[in-house]
């Protein structure tokens, strides 16, 4: 029995190796691999309108810019200037917020007459209406011009 027991272990050790290997690899982070300049988030990115489900289930606004931008005029909110374009350019679809504007809240009572979705929140990027993932601020869909 103890020939049995030794051809196991020895078995298990050569196995191993070849488990782990094969974990790392199916494993590995999104952000590691890149690809491109711009990553793996390029597939993410879909024109603004488009109600299709974002690859990572992101969601689309579920608002016209025409409607958003009369909620924004009747509460006061437009004339807002654009970003600048170096920032502007950065703005898309499955990539965060730019670090200054990621902090701008919208008021309370505007936000509650646009549409709600769970674990999404509405941010002001200049000009533009935005729709986050809460906490990590992931852009999920942008809306041009709603406050200009």
């Amino acid at each position: 029995m103890s020939i049995s027991l030794l051809t196991r272990i020895l078995f298990c050790c050569a196995l191993l190796p070849c488990i782990c290997a094969c974990s790392v690899h199916a494993n590995s982070p999104e952000g590691k691999n890149k690809s491109g300049k711009d990553g793996p988030n390029v597939s993410a990115r879909v024109d603004v309108g488009v109600s299709a489900p974002i690859p990572g289930g992101m969601i689309s606004a579920g608002i016209s810019i025409g409607d958003a931008r009369r909620l924004a005029t009747q509460h006061g909110m437009s004339g807002a200037k654009p970003l600048p374009p170096g920032i502007q350019k950065n703005l898309a679809r499955g990539k965060p917020l730019p670090p200054g504007i990621a902090k701008k809240q919208l008021p309370g009572p505007f936000i509650n007459q646009l549409p709600h979705h769970p674990g999404y929140e509405w941010r002001q990027a200049g000009a533009d209406l935005v729709l986050v993932v809460s906490g990590s601020l992931v852009i999920s869909d942008i809306l041009e011009d709603v406050f200009g």
